[in-house]
Formats: structure tokens, C-alpha cells, sequence
């Protein structure tokens, strides 16, 4: 097979791709085609960065009053956080966290990653905090097949002595206008016998993929239900330059889209 080794390293983002549209997993991936974001969206990612790096340094017991008093934003939205989350922010007696917490898999021939903003866990539970620095969305069930939700929870069960049923993932919104919001995932071992099952799959699909699309020239298909679920699936066959301004705003705020799960 050809696959390269920078693709045996499977994040979350990588998945949420390969399951929406495989033909823009080639694109990103393989060929380094994505669209530069605008102005507006790399700013968004830019503020979703230092709210990360802030709340990391105010784990590591750094200070931070003096950095956040420049951007009002940053202010009312850790403060904020500091205020609806106090059991999750302050040290439990018995418990043990840490921020910016990675960990890695090896599955078939891949090595899944993760990366948690926060893993709070003592001898009994363990939970994986998310910090979102966009608004929370409408769908809660959506949100559960994230990739994201799915992979970090699977990992946590099959690196750790901990049952899936021991486990939680909890997503803080906390984007501004709105107050903090959180959205909280309980695991169990069915979930986590579905999620072996989809990424078996998946990966199985992607180990094809890789060998048509290296030993025998052929592009990554669309899914049979790629209509339905790629917000971009109609423009791949369409050369770039005939694209729209409208057509290259909507795959710019799909990327973003997909590049703020991250954050």
C-alpha cells in the first residue's frame, strides 16, 4: 500500500472528514488543496487559539489576569467559564487533572490521537473536558457522532483502566453573546462497541482508498449518500476557476467549520 506516514496518524478532524466527503480528504490531505480562509474566519480561529492557550496556562497555575484584561472578549468569556464551571476549574481533593492531555492508539494499521483540553479523573470516573469557542449548536445528536465526541471517548476506555460507563465527555460553549453552555456525553459499552465497529470501517474504506488512489491512480469516491451530506459535493467536478464567490465562501466556512472543532 502507499500510504504515506504522515497519514498512519488519525485525528478526529481527519475522520470527521473522511466520513463527510472522501474526494476533500484527498484534496486537504493528500494534496494540499484547501482554501485559504478569510479575514473574518482566521480571526475566529485566532481568538479560539488564545482562549485555549489561556485556559492551559491557568491549569499550569500560570497567570493570565494581566493577558485577558486587553481583550474584553477573552475577559467576560474565562470569567464567565470560571463562574458556571467552579467544581470543574478548582482542584478536587482525591482527583487528578491536566491540560492539553494527549493520548495515542494503535488501531490496524493507524495510530488514533487525541488530545484533551482538560481530563479530570479520580479513581472511580474520569471526564474529558471541551472547551468550544463557537456557538453551541442546536443539534445535540449531531454533535454525539462527531468524531470528536466518538474518538475521545473511545480512546480514554482503551488507554486507562477506566469502563466506558465510568467515562464522560462534557463540551463547554462558551462564544459570546450567550452565558457558558455545556453539553455532557455519558459513555457505555455499547457505544463503545459501535465506535470500534465505524472505525474499523472507515479505516478499512481508507486502506482502499489509499491503494487505488497510489497503485492505480484512482481519486477517493464519494460516499452513496454524498448528496445528502457534503455541503460541497456538487463543485468537485467543477474546475476551479469557474467557481463562484459564493461557491468558494461556502467551502471556506465548511474548512473553518470543520477546523474549529479542533478548538
Amino acid at each position: 500500500m502507499g500510504k504515506t506516514l504522515s497519514l498512519t496518524r488519525i485525528s478526529q478532524k481527519q475522520l470527521n472528514l473522511l466520513s463527510t466527503c472522501p474526494p476533500q480528504f484527498q484534496r486537504i490531505y493528500l494534496e494540499k488543496l484547501a482554501t485559504p480562509v478569510n479575514p473574518e474566519q482566521q480571526e475566529k480561529l485566532l481568538w479560539g487559539s488564545q482562549f485555549h492557550l489561556l485556559m492551559q496556562q491557568r491549569e499550569l497555575g500560570l497567570p493570565i489576569e494581566s493577558l485577558i484584561t486587553e481583550d474584553d472578549r477573552l475577559h467576560h468569556s474565562i470569567n464567565s467559564l470560571v463562574v458556571a464551571a467552579p467544581e470543574i476549574l478548582q482542584q478536587q481533593p482525591n482527583s487528578w487533572r491536566e491540560a492539553e492531555h494527549y493520548r495515542a492508539l494503535n488501531f490496524q494499521n493507524y495510530i488514533l490521537t487525541v488530545v484533551y483540553d482538560l481530563l479530570v479523573a479520580d479513581r472511580s470516573w474520569a471526564q474529558i473536558i471541551d472547551w468550544k469557542t463557537y456557538l453551541q449548536p442546536e443539534n445535540k445528536a449531531k454533535l454525539a457522532q462527531n468524531w470528536q465526541t466518538r474518538l475521545y471517548l473511545y480512546v480514554l476506555a482503551e488507554t486507562s483502566e477506566y469502563l466506558p460507563e465510568q467515562i464522560s465527555m462534557t463540551y463547554w460553549f462558551v462564544r459570546l453573546p450567550t452565558q457558558p453552555q455545556k453539553v455532557t456525553f455519558n459513555y457505555n459499552s455499547a457505544k463503545h462497541e459501535q465506535t470500534r465497529q465505524d472505525l474499523t470501517r472507515y479505516l478499512n474504506l481508507l486502506d482502499r482508498y489509499f491503494d487505488d488512489y497510489y497503485d492505480r491512480g484512482i481519486p477517493f469516491p464519494h460516499l452513496p449518500n454524498c448528496h445528502e451530506s457534503c455541503p460541497f459535493s456538487k463543485y468537485f467536478s467543477t474546475p476551479e476557476e469557474t467557481l463562484t464567490n459564493q461557491d468558494i465562501s461556502i467551502h471556506q466556512d465548511w474548512l473553518t467549520s470543520i477546523s474549529e472543532i479542533e478548538l
